[in-house]
C-alpha cells in the first residue's frame, strides 16, 4: 500500500473536510513549531486559511513543502519570494466567496447608512414612543468609491449600483472591462469625491495602512467607510479617532488590525457596525471552500493542474 501524503492543517476544517482530506492524506493538525519533530521533514503540503497564511518560522521548518492551499483569498501572510525560490506551488478559494463578501459589504454599508442594528438597540431597549429615534440617511444618488477593484470590487459595483448610486474606483491600474466606473489613479481624491468608501483591496505591504488620517479627512463629516479587506489596510487608532470627532459619519468593520482583537473603544461608539471576519461566513460558501482546498491539494499530488493556481 502506498504511503498517504503528511498535510499539516494551520487552521482546524469541519470534520466532514478532515474526512475528506483524510482519504489520499495523513492530517496533522498544527500546535507548535517544535513539536512537530520528525515529522516536519514528511510534511508536503499545508492547507491553511487566509488569515493565518504560513509564518515564515513554520515555512522553514518544512524541508519537503511542495504545495500550499489556502481556504480563503488572502495571501499576505505567505512569503510569495520564499515560494518561488523552493518551487512550492500556491492555490486560494479564489472566485468562490465573491459574492458572499460583496454582499456582506452592501450590508455594512446599508446598516452604516440606514442605522439598522441602531435602529434594533433602539427598540430593544423599550425606547420606540418614548424618545426620538435619529434619522439616518438615503444611499440613492450617494457617491460611492470602491478601493481595490478585482472580482470582489467589481461584485460591490454591481450591487450597488441597483441603489442609483454614483461608483467610482481607485485600483493599482485602470481595469478596461467595465468602462462605465470612472478610474481614479490617486486615493486621497477619490476619498475627496466619495460619500461612501468600501475597501476591498489585498492585504499587504503596498496597502498597509492606506487609509489614514488624511484619507478619513478627505472622506470626511459625511463619509462611511467600510472594510471588507483586511484590518491592516486602515490605520486603526486614526478611525478610531475619526468615529469619535466627527471627521467621518460612520464606519462598517468586518476586519480588525489584531484579530480576534478588537478594540473596546469601538465597542462604545454607536456610528460604527462590527463583525467577526465573517464576511464568506455562509454554509454554502464555506462547503464550496472547503472542497476547494481539497480539489486542489488532490489534484497537484495526482500530477493535475491547480484549479485556482496563484503559483
Amino acid at each position: 500500500m502506498a504511503r498517504k501524503t503528511d498535510i499539516l492543517l494551520i487552521d482546524p476544517m469541519p470534520d466532514s473536510f478532515n474526512e475528506q482530506l483524510g482519504s489520499p492524506f495523513r492530517l496533522h493538525r498544527f500546535t507548535t513549531v517544535e513539536a512537530l519533530g520528525d515529522l516536519a521533514e514528511r510534511i508536503e503540503g499545508v492547507a491553511t486559511g487566509g488569515g493565518s497564511g504560513l509564518p515564515r518560522p513554520i515555512m522553514d521548518a518544512l524541508p519537503n513543502l511542495k504545495v500550499i492551499s489556502v481556504n480563503g483569498v488572502g495571501i499576505d501572510r505567505i512569503d510569495l519570494d520564499e515560494c518561488r525560490r523552493r518551487s512550492i506551488r500556491l492555490a486560494t478559494a479564489q472566485g468562490v466567496l465573491t459574492d458572499d463578501v460583496a454582499d456582506m459589504a452592501i450590508g455594512l454599508m446599508i446598516d452604516a447608512t440606514r442605522g439598522l442594528s441602531a435602529g434594533d438597540r433602539f427598540v430593544r431597549a423599550g425606547k420606540w414612543g418614548h424618545e426620538s429615534e435619529p434619522l439616518s440617511h438615503t444611499l440613492k444618488n450617494r457617491k460611492l468609491g470602491i478601493v481595490g477593484f478585482g472580482a470582489i470590487g467589481k461584485a460591490v459595483a454591481r450591487r450597488a449600483a441597483a441603489f442609483d448610486m454614483t461608483i467610482a474606483y481607485f485600483s493599482s491600474r485602470e481595469q478596461t472591462d467595465t468602462p462605465q466606473y470612472p478610474f481614479y489613479p490617486t486615493l486621497d481624491v477619490l476619498a475627496d469625491w466619495a460619500d461612501i468608501l468600501i475597501l476591498c483591496v489585498s492585504g499587504g505591504a503596498r496597502s498597509h495602512n492606506m487609509i489614514d488620517r488624511s484619507i478619513l479627512s478627505a472622506l470626511g463629516p459625511d463619509g462611511i467607510l467600510v472594510n471588507v479587506a483586511r484590518g491592516s489596510v486602515v490605520d486603526e487608532p486614526a478611525l478610531l479617532q475619526a468615529l469619535q470627532d466627527g471627521t467621518i459619519r460612520g464606519a462598517g468593520l468586518d476586519v480588525f488590525a489584531d484579530e480576534p482583537h478588537v478594540p473596546e473603544a469601538f465597542f462604545t461608539l454607536e456610528n460604527v457596525v462590527l463583525q467577526g471576519h465573517r464576511a464568506s461566513a455562509t454554509c454554502e460558501t464555506r462547503m464550496a471552500m472547503g472542497r476547494l482546498v481539497f480539489d486542489n491539494l488532490a489534484a497537484f499530488f495526482d500530477g493535475r493542474p491547480l484549479l485556482t493556481p496563484v503559483l
